[in-house]
């Protein structure tokens, strides 16, 4: 934009709005906008520094070049019934004539005209053409338009394929007015005005406000405008009512106004471009929302599953614990019973009374414990299975979710990247369900029981199972009793041994069996818990790479929101800036 122009506090909210847009594009390449969409936003900003610029647009047999023709009062652009303008056309000043074909897709009209001084006007194919062309003209000339002609036929007016293309050109938030051409063809005002009612009910419901609409016959202006009688020159001019859409234009190329549109258009765009960033982040915030609630509900049930596994240890343990507590009482009994005088002669026979002892004391508490400590394994490792299979289920619902979205194309390369990573963990979890060996799981955990209890140093290393490990103990106690006494000393025996022998056998048997219940309670407890604490660790582990990715692509796109809030506030102050300035 020519500096001259401006006044210093102009040219100041021009240099902040420059600013403004160089810091939005960078923001926005950092964050990963793709790169064409930057593009576009730099054409944009480039506009800044251009004439005035014009596009029409509307479908081919519209009538936009006969309507570029009318506004110039000169023949600039071919026209016919069939289609004339098959590439974007910029039409610009030149001291000749001329067209200069740049490709297939775009050329360059020159024409010596004084408008064509103060503002360019594009031309285009029609909305029904090829594709390409209109990519050309949306992603390039469109962002970089002030003023966007959309001409549509009274003979078909506002197309489908019409309706399509003002969508993408909306998407550019720029300012859109429309000319309904080939008026001439109504035969009353009743069908002009039915025509008029159609088009802004449409373009309304799109635009969200009531457009700008010019009702044109750009044939016969241009009769009037080659007519040299002055009374039907007038007479013609107004029934084109084109005057009404070039008094518009006039209004818009006065110096205020065409600033305001200038310094208006690459905010429009770059607030766009900030507002669909937004729009996809935001996307992308609620679809890992449901990943972070995947995450805690998996982080819950483990949570949930240590917990149930802290209360029902205690009492399954106490199981253990009440088999020798009815073990020591009967081994009390049983020496209250067997360490009397008048059983004397049987104490002498060692082997007696050890086999009395395994029968009445012992007894099948080896096959309880064992019973016991089995029903724990299979307790703890069932537990554990099912535990893995909750974890499978939450992953596989959160991928399905996920799996839908890709398939219905509403997927994004960070969701891509996170069903990968879904995938990987619930492939991983699905092996350890699939592979899950409750009887392997049984026989290590078993076998890491016996090994922590014979570590106490209590019992005898090498016996088969945790029962017998515990009788071995518990029979060793009935050995320093037996075998002690000789039949010729029964006299002093009877009188002053026996009763400090049997107190002795019950004291010493108490005190190794609350050593022994103790011991082992604390050891199988350290163990379980041990166990326990490594399937949570291992669980908790397998999960971790999803659990943080997911909350590093929170913590990101919070930020993201937050800079992205920050642009918009900015657009949002520098637009206040041009209005005050330009009002």
């Amino acid at each position: 934009m020519r500096q001259s122009i401006l006044t210093g506090e102009q040219n100041q909210l021009l240099q902040d709005e420059k600013s403004l847009l160089k810091d939005i594009m960078l923001r926005l390449a950092e964050i990963g906008v793709p790169q064409d969409r930057l593009e576009t936003l730099h054409k944009s900003s480039i506009q800044l520094d251009e004439l005035f610029m014009i596009v029409v647009v509307g479908e081919f047999n519209s009538g936009k070049s006969a309507l570029i023709n009318a506004i110039l009062g000169e023949k600039v652009l071919p026209e016919g019934v069939t289609p004339t303008t098959s590439r974007v056309t910029l039409v610009k000043w030149g001291e000749k004539i001329g067209e200069q074909i740049l490709d297939d897709g775009f050329a360059v009209q020159t024409y010596p005209l004084e408008l064509l001084k103060d503002l360019n006007i594009v031309d285009s194919p029609g909305t029904n053409a090829i594709i390409r062309q209109h990519e050309r003209l949306t992603d390039e000339y469109i962002p970089r338009s002030d003023l966007v002609l959309f001409t549509t036929s009274a003979e078909r007016p506002l197309t489908e394929s019409e309706r399509q293309f003002l969508e993408r050109i909306l998407s550019w938030g720029k300012k859109v007015i429309f000319v309904l051409n080939k008026t001439d063809i109504f035969e009353n005002d009743a069908a002009l005005q039915e025509a008029r009612d159609y088009i802004l009910q449409h373009a309304t419901s799109m635009l969200g406000e009531i457009p700008g609409l010019f009702p044109v016959s750009a044939r016969m202006a241009q009769r009037a405008k080659m007519e040299t009688d002055e009374a039907e020159r007038q007479k013609l001019l107004e029934a084109s009512h084109l005057p009404a859409l070039e008094r518009y234009i006039d209004s818009t190329l006065d110096d205020k106004t065409k600033l305001m549109i200038k310094f208006q258009n690459p905010l429009g765009v770059a607030g766009n471009l900030v507002e669909l960033t937004r729009d996809g982040i935001k996307t992308r915030a609620e679809s890992l929302k449901e990943d972070k609630e995947t995450v805690n509900s998996i982080e819950v049930a483990i949570a949930a599953y240590k917990k149930d596994l802290e209360q029902e240890l205690t009492p399954r343990l106490a199981e253990i614990e009440n088999i020798l507590h009815k073990l020591e009482f009967r081994g009390l009994d049983f020496f209250d019973r067997t360490i009397r005088l008048t059983n004397i002669h049987h104490l002498a026979k060692g082997d007696r009374i050890r086999t009395d002892f395994d029968k009445e004391v012992i007894g099948d508490m080896p096959q309880q414990i064992d019973d016991q400590v089995k029903s724990l394994i299979d307790w703890l490792v069932e537990k554990d299975l099912r535990e893995w299979q909750q974890v499978m289920s939450y992953l596989q619902r959160r991928q399905a979710v996920n799996m839908g979205r890709i398939v219905g194309g509403a997927g994004s390369l960070q969701e891509d990247h996170s069903q990968e990573i879904i995938e990987k963990v619930e492939e991983n979890v699905k092996t350890i369900v699939e592979s899950y060996d409750r009887l392997k799981e049984g026989s290590q955990l078993s076998a890491s029981v016996e090994s922590a209890v014979a570590q106490t140093a209590l019992l005898e290393v090498g016996a088969v199972g945790l029962g017998t490990l515990v009788a071995t103990v518990v029979a060793s106690s009935a050995l320093d009793i037996t075998g002690m006494i000789a039949a010729g000393t029964l006299a002093i025996i009877g009188f002053f041994v026996i009763p400090f022998k049997r107190k002795q056998a019950r004291d010493h048997f108490r005190e190794k069996i609350v050593t022994l219940r103790t011991t082992l309670n604390e050891t199988l407890k350290t163990t379980f818990e041990r166990e326990s604490q490594n399937a949570i660790t291992r669980m908790n582990n397998n999960i971790a790479p999803y659990s943080r990715y997911v909350h590093a692509e929170t913590d990101k796109t919070d930020r993201i929101l937050g800079v992205l809030d920050d642009l918009k506030k900015q657009v949002g102050m520098i637009m206040a800036r041009i209005d005050v300035e330009f009002k």
